[in-house]
């Protein structure tokens, strides 16, 4: 499952459950489709950013680290959204998925 992220400032998609968790982040319900009004998005920037800031990437347990991929952090993940929002709270339009 993918899931976009729709805004009038642009759109981004993320795999299904990496978007589930960035909108549980933002202190909503993980349900597709959703929304956050415009008035509500720097609550949810906020709200993002210290979750993804309390975040930790997930050590390596492989013996053999040099063949292993390294682990993408949720921050990282959570770059493109967090982005996306700070244009949306500077356009001050509403943020919607699906």
């Amino acid at each position: 499952m993918l899931v976009t992220f729709k805004t009038d400032v642009g759109n981004i998609t993320m795999f299904g459950s990496d978007a589930l968790q960035m909108i549980k982040m933002m202190g909503h319900s993980e349900t597709v489709p959703g929304a956050i009004l415009a008035d509500d998005v720097p609550q949810a920037l906020s709200q993002l950013k210290a979750a993804l800031k309390a975040e930790k990437a997930p050590p390596s347990t492989d013996e053999n680290e040099d063949e292993v991929e390294p682990a993408v952090s949720a921050a990282h993940r959570g770059l493109p959204l967090v982005n996306l929002l700070t244009a949306a709270v500077t356009a001050g339009c509403d943020v919607m998925w699906e």
